[in-house]
């Protein structure tokens, strides 16, 4: 998927000014008839990946579908931080749904709609990774069997983080929660548990599959807007660093997010009907020690006398995405 045939890109970053990009060509949120789904006013952390993917991924579908959106919402992070009673930052038609049930109440919207006849109206519905991967997961299961028509975006931030950072089935290997202390012979979470659920969603062979970070929101546009253009079921899973729950700088959202793609262990791909149809190479390998030193859930890899049995273990899994995903150029791997 190509989303940036012009590379003029600012000296030393991987940045390109839309200045330098014909209109048509700019981010939705470049554009003054920008919808501000998310407006201001929140209360997300500084450095909130999921405050800024969420704004990019609604407004992306709000002009792919020329405003015509009804959105279902999660108990978590997104939902807390932007709808303090009696408050709220949305600004479109917008449910809060129980904490596992979104994709459920996705799909009674999307029938409703159906049955009035209202075709033009679409529907999408938002999750944390806990209310996704584990709470939620039978009703996210149910939409995909069914093929109901909603685009469903999981925000990934790797734990509870609204409720105290306790361990979700997207937390990685040996990263330290609530629930999975760095104390022991194994300290933090262990290997070999937990869902990938962009594979399980491709294994529902629906139309339409796709992960993106907030390091590249020209990508999380694209694809957003191309599964509006979609019927059926559609999953989308973005990558949200969370400061707070990670332990990393606030001002390192975007730089965690890219080194998790350039280090393979966050793949970035799409896929139609249960087949991979496209990947982000990697443009810049880097070792996973630089992905997880910034970040304190991972701390006790690198203190006294380290854990470098736990750190390869860690690589042995980006390199196999990258094998798996074909990631490199044939040339550099």
């Amino acid at each position: 998927m190509s989303t940036q045939p012009v590379k003029f890109y600012q000296t030393g970053t991987f940045t390109v000014g839309n200045r330098l990009l014909a209109p048509e060509q700019r981010s939705v949120q470049a554009s003054i008839d920008r919808s501000n789904s998310l407006n201001s006013g929140h209360r997300a952390c500084q450095g909130c990946g999921e405050a800024l993917g969420a704004r990019y991924a609604v407004d992306a579908a709000m002009r792919a579908t020329n405003k015509q959106i009804i959105a279902a919402n999660a108990t978590g992070c997104l939902e807390v931080f932007s709808t303090p009673y009696p408050e709220t930052s949305w600004q479109l038609p917008w449910i809060h749904s129980l904490f596992g049930n979104t994709a459920a109440v996705g799909t009674g919207i999307a029938a409703a709609l159906k049955v009035k006849g209202k075709k033009e109206t679409r529907v999408i519905a938002q999750g944390g990774d806990g209310g996704t991967t584990d709470i939620g997961f039978g009703c996210l299961s149910g939409m995909f069997e069914r093929n109901d028509d909603v685009l469903y975006i999981c925000y990934d931030n790797g734990a509870y983080m609204n409720t105290g950072v306790q361990r979700s089935s997207a937390t990685p290997g040996a990263a330290r929660t609530a629930t999975t202390m760095a104390v022991g012979e194994d300290p933090g979470a262990a290997f070999g548990q937990g869902k990938n659920l962009p594979l399980i969603a491709m294994a529902h062979e629906i139309p339409y599959v796709a992960t993106a970070t907030v390091a590249d929101l020209r990508d999380l546009e694209a694809k957003v807007e191309k599964a509006m253009t979609m019927h059926g079921a559609r999953y989308l899973h973005v990558l949200v660093p969370c400061p707070l729950g990670w332990g990393a700088a606030s001002s390192d959202t975007i730089l965690l997010a890219r080194l998790a793609r350039e280090t393979g262990i966050f793949p970035v791909f799409e896929a139609v009907h249960g087949e991979v149809t496209g990947v982000t190479k990697i443009r810049r390998r880097m070792p996973v020690e630089e992905y997880l030193k910034p970040q304190r859930r991972f701390a006790h890899l690198f203190g006294k006398g380290g854990r470098p049995g736990t750190i390869a273990q860690i690589q042995a899994d980006a390199d196999r995405n990258i094998r798996r995903f074909g990631l490199l150029d044939a040339v550099e791997a």
